[in-house]
Protein backbone atom coordinates (compact mmCIF):
# COMPACT_ATOMS: atom_id res chain seq x y z
CA UNK A 1 0.00 0.00 0.00
CA UNK A 2 0.95 3.32 -0.97
CA UNK A 3 1.94 6.22 1.32
CA UNK A 4 -0.80 8.27 -0.43
CA UNK A 5 -3.24 6.05 -0.56
CA UNK A 6 -2.61 5.32 3.81
CA UNK A 7 -3.04 8.87 4.25
CA UNK A 8 -5.61 9.73 1.93
CA UNK A 9 -7.58 6.67 3.20
CA UNK A 10 -6.94 8.10 7.31
CA UNK A 11 -8.58 11.46 6.56
CA UNK A 12 -12.01 9.36 5.03
CA UNK A 13 -12.14 6.78 6.94
CA UNK A 14 -10.69 5.95 9.62
CA UNK A 15 -12.15 8.39 12.12
CA UNK A 16 -15.03 6.15 12.17
CA UNK A 17 -13.67 3.84 13.86
CA UNK A 18 -12.84 6.19 16.60
CA UNK A 19 -16.30 7.19 16.88
CA UNK A 20 -17.51 3.38 16.88
CA UNK A 21 -19.61 3.65 13.89
CA UNK A 22 -22.02 1.45 12.76
CA UNK A 23 -20.81 -1.73 10.75
CA UNK A 24 -23.59 -0.63 7.81
CA UNK A 25 -22.06 2.83 7.88
CA UNK A 26 -18.46 1.59 8.12
CA UNK A 27 -19.21 -0.70 5.48
CA UNK A 28 -20.71 2.20 3.22
CA UNK A 29 -17.45 4.19 3.46
CA UNK A 30 -15.30 1.84 2.65
CA UNK A 31 -17.30 0.42 -0.18
CA UNK A 32 -17.43 4.14 -1.36
CA UNK A 33 -13.70 4.28 -1.35
CA UNK A 34 -12.82 0.90 -3.09
CA UNK A 35 -15.14 2.28 -5.58
CA UNK A 36 -13.88 5.53 -6.77
CA UNK A 37 -10.31 3.90 -6.26
CA UNK A 38 -12.00 1.16 -8.76
CA UNK A 39 -13.18 3.60 -10.92
CA UNK A 40 -10.47 6.30 -11.11
CA UNK A 41 -8.06 3.07 -11.70
CA UNK A 42 -5.90 3.72 -8.81
CA UNK A 43 -6.73 -0.04 -8.01
CA UNK A 44 -6.28 -1.43 -11.64
CA UNK A 45 -7.63 -4.26 -12.86
CA UNK A 46 -6.53 -7.90 -11.56
CA UNK A 47 -4.90 -6.06 -8.14
CA UNK A 48 -5.35 -8.32 -5.23
CA UNK A 49 -7.82 -7.13 -2.54
CA UNK A 50 -6.21 -8.23 0.77
CA UNK A 51 -8.23 -8.19 3.13
CA UNK A 52 -6.20 -7.91 6.20
CA UNK A 53 -4.30 -5.08 4.52
CA UNK A 54 -7.64 -2.93 3.74
CA UNK A 55 -8.39 -3.77 7.55
CA UNK A 56 -5.26 -1.50 8.49
CA UNK A 57 -5.75 0.86 5.76
CA UNK A 58 -9.55 1.58 6.45
CA UNK A 59 -9.10 1.19 10.02
CA UNK A 60 -12.17 -1.37 10.59
CA UNK A 61 -12.83 -5.02 10.84
CA UNK A 62 -13.33 -8.00 8.86
CA UNK A 63 -16.97 -7.73 8.43
CA UNK A 64 -17.48 -3.98 7.02
CA UNK A 65 -15.09 -5.02 4.36
CA UNK A 66 -16.21 -8.39 3.55
CA UNK A 67 -19.72 -6.14 3.28
CA UNK A 68 -18.30 -3.65 0.94
CA UNK A 69 -16.93 -6.57 -0.84
CA UNK A 70 -20.18 -8.00 -1.54
CA UNK A 71 -21.13 -4.92 -2.69
CA UNK A 72 -18.48 -4.22 -5.30
CA UNK A 73 -18.66 -7.74 -6.41
CA UNK A 74 -22.73 -7.22 -7.29
CA UNK A 75 -21.49 -4.41 -9.44
CA UNK A 76 -19.10 -6.32 -11.19
CA UNK A 77 -16.16 -4.45 -9.84
CA UNK A 78 -14.26 -7.02 -7.66
CA UNK A 79 -14.13 -10.91 -8.55
CA UNK A 80 -14.13 -12.98 -5.39
CA UNK A 81 -12.55 -16.14 -5.84
CA UNK A 82 -12.59 -18.46 -2.07
CA UNK A 83 -9.10 -20.35 -3.18
CA UNK A 84 -7.37 -17.40 -4.59
CA UNK A 85 -8.72 -14.03 -2.98
CA UNK A 86 -10.45 -11.16 -4.54
CA UNK A 87 -9.15 -9.27 -7.36
CA UNK A 88 -10.95 -5.92 -9.16
CA UNK A 89 -11.99 -6.92 -12.18
CA UNK A 90 -11.34 -6.67 -15.30
CA UNK A 91 -13.75 -4.53 -17.64
CA UNK A 92 -16.01 -6.66 -19.58
CA UNK A 93 -15.94 -5.76 -22.92
CA UNK A 94 -20.43 -6.42 -23.74
CA UNK A 95 -21.37 -5.00 -20.84
CA UNK A 96 -19.33 -1.98 -21.62
CA UNK A 97 -20.82 -2.12 -24.83
CA UNK A 98 -24.56 -2.32 -23.17
CA UNK A 99 -23.86 0.43 -21.01
CA UNK A 100 -22.51 3.18 -23.61
CA UNK A 101 -25.77 2.24 -25.49
CA UNK A 102 -28.10 2.85 -22.52
CA UNK A 103 -26.23 6.15 -21.63
CA UNK A 104 -26.42 7.08 -25.09
CA UNK A 105 -30.16 6.49 -25.60
CA UNK A 106 -30.96 8.61 -22.30
CA UNK A 107 -28.61 11.27 -23.01
CA UNK A 108 -29.76 11.93 -26.72
CA UNK A 109 -33.15 12.53 -24.77
CA UNK A 110 -32.24 14.85 -22.26
CA UNK A 111 -30.29 16.90 -24.58
CA UNK A 112 -32.81 17.39 -26.59
CA UNK A 113 -35.01 18.60 -23.93
CA UNK A 114 -32.41 20.54 -22.48
CA UNK A 115 -32.06 22.75 -25.62
CA UNK A 116 -36.25 23.72 -24.93
CA UNK A 117 -35.28 24.98 -21.22
CA UNK A 118 -31.94 26.22 -21.70
CA UNK A 119 -31.51 29.41 -19.67
CA UNK A 120 -28.62 32.21 -20.09
CA UNK A 121 -27.21 31.15 -16.96
CA UNK A 122 -27.60 27.72 -18.30
CA UNK A 123 -25.37 28.35 -21.56
CA UNK A 124 -22.63 30.20 -19.02
CA UNK A 125 -22.25 27.31 -17.03
CA UNK A 126 -21.83 24.87 -20.13
CA UNK A 127 -19.52 27.19 -21.49
CA UNK A 128 -17.48 28.02 -18.34
CA UNK A 129 -17.30 23.96 -18.73
CA UNK A 130 -15.13 23.82 -22.03
CA UNK A 131 -13.07 26.75 -20.90
CA UNK A 132 -12.15 24.31 -17.85
CA UNK A 133 -11.63 21.38 -20.26
CA UNK A 134 -9.00 23.53 -22.60
CA UNK A 135 -7.29 24.32 -19.53
CA UNK A 136 -6.90 20.74 -18.35
CA UNK A 137 -5.57 20.10 -21.83
CA UNK A 138 -3.21 22.69 -21.43
CA UNK A 139 -2.34 21.48 -17.81
CA UNK A 140 -1.84 17.82 -19.52
CA UNK A 141 -4.38 16.55 -16.43
CA UNK A 142 -7.02 13.69 -17.68
CA UNK A 143 -8.13 13.25 -13.97
CA UNK A 144 -9.43 16.71 -13.69
CA UNK A 145 -10.59 16.50 -17.60
CA UNK A 146 -12.11 13.15 -16.76
CA UNK A 147 -14.08 14.92 -13.95
CA UNK A 148 -15.34 18.03 -15.87
CA UNK A 149 -16.23 15.75 -18.66
CA UNK A 150 -18.86 14.24 -16.72
CA UNK A 151 -19.69 17.59 -15.07
CA UNK A 152 -20.66 18.82 -18.80
CA UNK A 153 -23.14 15.89 -19.04
CA UNK A 154 -24.34 16.33 -15.73
CA UNK A 155 -24.88 20.03 -16.76
CA UNK A 156 -27.45 19.12 -19.14
CA UNK A 157 -29.56 16.38 -17.73
CA UNK A 158 -29.87 19.29 -14.83
CA UNK A 159 -30.72 22.04 -17.57
CA UNK A 160 -33.09 19.30 -18.93
CA UNK A 161 -35.02 19.53 -15.36
CA UNK A 162 -34.12 15.52 -14.88
CA UNK A 163 -31.20 15.13 -12.64
CA UNK A 164 -32.63 11.69 -11.92
CA UNK A 165 -31.84 10.85 -15.28
CA UNK A 166 -28.32 10.95 -14.68
CA UNK A 167 -28.47 9.56 -11.22
CA UNK A 168 -30.18 6.17 -13.59
CA UNK A 169 -26.78 7.00 -16.38
CA UNK A 170 -23.92 6.88 -12.84
CA UNK A 171 -25.53 3.73 -12.43
CA UNK A 172 -24.39 2.06 -15.53
CA UNK A 173 -21.24 3.92 -16.46
CA UNK A 174 -19.07 2.18 -14.24
CA UNK A 175 -17.15 0.42 -16.28
CA UNK A 176 -17.38 3.12 -19.41
CA UNK A 177 -15.82 5.52 -17.03
CA UNK A 178 -13.40 3.05 -16.20
CA UNK A 179 -12.91 2.52 -20.04
CA UNK A 180 -12.87 6.70 -20.76
CA UNK A 181 -9.38 7.18 -18.01
CA UNK A 182 -7.96 4.25 -19.41
CA UNK A 183 -8.45 5.75 -23.15
CA UNK A 184 -8.10 9.66 -22.56
CA UNK A 185 -4.94 9.82 -22.31
CA UNK A 186 -4.41 8.64 -26.21
CA UNK A 187 -2.78 11.63 -28.23
CA UNK A 188 -5.21 14.11 -29.55
CA UNK A 189 -8.31 12.51 -27.46
CA UNK A 190 -8.54 15.44 -25.38
CA UNK A 191 -9.19 17.61 -27.86
CA UNK A 192 -11.36 15.73 -29.92
CA UNK A 193 -13.74 15.59 -26.81
CA UNK A 194 -13.92 19.42 -26.40
CA UNK A 195 -14.87 19.90 -30.14
CA UNK A 196 -17.35 17.53 -29.92
CA UNK A 197 -18.86 19.45 -26.43
CA UNK A 198 -18.83 22.72 -28.19
CA UNK A 199 -20.50 21.30 -31.14
CA UNK A 200 -23.18 20.18 -28.87
CA UNK A 201 -23.04 23.66 -27.08
CA UNK A 202 -23.42 25.44 -30.62
CA UNK A 203 -26.77 23.83 -31.80
CA UNK A 204 -27.91 24.19 -27.88
CA UNK A 205 -27.03 27.88 -28.42
CA UNK A 206 -28.75 27.79 -31.56
CA UNK A 207 -32.12 26.17 -30.33
CA UNK A 208 -31.60 23.20 -32.54
CA UNK A 209 -32.88 20.54 -31.06
CA UNK A 210 -32.07 18.07 -33.97
CA UNK A 211 -28.69 19.10 -34.50
CA UNK A 212 -27.94 19.28 -30.31
CA UNK A 213 -29.22 15.57 -30.70
CA UNK A 214 -27.43 14.25 -33.77
CA UNK A 215 -24.09 16.10 -31.78
CA UNK A 216 -24.47 14.17 -28.88
CA UNK A 217 -24.94 11.26 -30.61
CA UNK A 218 -22.02 11.44 -32.52
CA UNK A 219 -19.89 12.16 -29.20
CA UNK A 220 -21.61 9.00 -27.02
CA UNK A 221 -21.42 6.90 -30.36
CA UNK A 222 -18.04 7.08 -31.05
CA UNK A 223 -17.27 4.90 -27.76
CA UNK A 224 -19.83 2.31 -28.94
CA UNK A 225 -17.61 2.10 -32.51
CA UNK A 226 -14.32 2.03 -30.75
CA UNK A 227 -15.39 -1.13 -28.45
CA UNK A 228 -17.70 -2.86 -31.66
CA UNK A 229 -14.87 -2.55 -33.80
CA UNK A 230 -11.59 -2.86 -31.71
CA UNK A 231 -9.73 -5.63 -32.56
CA UNK A 232 -6.73 -5.86 -29.73
CA UNK A 233 -7.74 -5.44 -26.43
CA UNK A 234 -5.27 -5.97 -23.10
CA UNK A 235 -6.22 -9.04 -21.53
CA UNK A 236 -5.11 -7.30 -18.33
CA UNK A 237 -8.04 -4.89 -18.53
CA UNK A 238 -10.81 -6.48 -20.63
CA UNK A 239 -12.40 -9.54 -20.96
CA UNK A 240 -15.59 -10.35 -23.33
CA UNK A 241 -18.04 -11.75 -20.56
CA UNK A 242 -17.10 -11.73 -16.88
CA UNK A 243 -19.69 -13.62 -15.85
CA UNK A 244 -18.84 -16.74 -18.65
CA UNK A 245 -16.86 -19.77 -17.02
CA UNK A 246 -14.29 -19.58 -19.56
CA UNK A 247 -13.73 -15.96 -18.10
CA UNK A 248 -13.76 -17.48 -14.45
CA UNK A 249 -11.37 -20.36 -15.46
CA UNK A 250 -9.44 -17.99 -16.94
CA UNK A 251 -9.09 -16.11 -13.97
CA UNK A 252 -8.53 -18.41 -11.80
CA UNK A 253 -5.54 -20.13 -13.90
CA UNK A 254 -3.78 -16.37 -13.68
CA UNK A 255 -4.27 -16.19 -10.53
CA UNK A 256 -3.61 -19.13 -8.60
Amino acid sequence: MTQARRKRSLAGVTPISHQRAAAPRAATLVYNALRDDIISLRRKPMDLLNEKELEAEFGVSRTPIREAMLRLSDEGLVDVFPQSGTFVSRIPRHALYEAILVRKALEDTTVSIAVEKMTPAGLRALERNLADLGACVRDDDVAAFHVLDNDFHKLISDIAGFPGIWALIQQVKVHSDRYRLLTLPQEGRLARVIEEHSAVIDCMKAGDKAGATAAMSFHLGKLLGEVETAEIWDPNYFIEDAKSPVASAEQKEKNP
